[in-house]
């Protein structure tokens, strides 16, 4: 099952931490409206699993809570193909590490940092690698 091989991978977002793979329902690239002072970005987000609400007087949305995981001034074209390949290709190995969105020279690389276990112990810290 590609859902259980995925929960040992896990994509970094642009400003939210981390997300587990199996959890991703969805990517999309879209932009973003241009407002007074603020140019119009493209954004490449996942969608997730998880149901997200919002509302007023008038009544409740609920829809996938999306979450950006890369920003540009150019369409992310290929993006969203690349980023799917990658998470069925690492649903047949079976191991387990972080996807980051790369932004270079008006492409998008996805590049996979596997977890590596240098001896038993638990004990992690953030600059351990």
């Amino acid at each position: 099952m590609v859902t259980a091989v995925l929960r040992h991978v896990w994509i970094r977002t642009f400003s939210d931490g981390l997300v587990r793979a199996d959890q991703v329902v969805g990517i999309t690239a879209h932009r973003t409206p241009s407002l007074v002072g603020k140019p119009s970005r493209w954004l490449l987000d996942i969608s997730l699993i998880v149901p997200a609400g919002s509302g007023t007087t008038d009544g409740w949305d609920i829809s996938d809570l999306h979450r950006t995981i890369l920003q540009t001034d150019w369409e992310p074209r290929g993006a969203t193909d690349s980023l799917a390949r990658l998470l069925h290709r690492l649903s047949g190995e079976g191991q387990g590490g972080v996807i980051r969105a790369v932004a270079a020279d008006r492409d998008v690389r996805f590049e996979f940092d596997p977890f590596v276990e240098p001896d038993s112990s638990i004990a992690t810290n953030s600059r351990q690698s």
